[in-house]
């Protein structure tokens, strides 16, 4: 179906703003990957926004910028808050 993570916790009820719509414009989808495959490299775009968050770490993602697909099968990501 071509939904990002973000769409997908938005759904399941994570606590996610997502105040841009997944445009990469504001950082509130942010999340730390822990574990699973290895994911594209993320767009000048998405590392700029994540280059302007209060915390960064070396997994940090915009889960708006992450297509769900089959081979993310084991993704295992964590909130990062808003408010660090």
């Amino acid at each position: 179906m071509g939904l990002s993570l973000m769409e997908i916790m938005k759904a399941d009820g994570y606590d996610i703003q997502a105040t841009c719509g997944g445009m990469a414009l504001c950082g509130t989808c942010h999340v730390e990957v822990l574990a699973g495959p290895e994911l594209p490299e993320p767009s000048d775009d998405e590392l700029a926004m994540l280059e302007s968050l209060p915390v960064m770490t070396q997994g940090s993602r915009l889960s708006c910028q992450i297509r769900i697909t089959p081979r993310l099968d084991g993704l295992v990501v964590r909130l990062m808050p808003q408010d660090a």
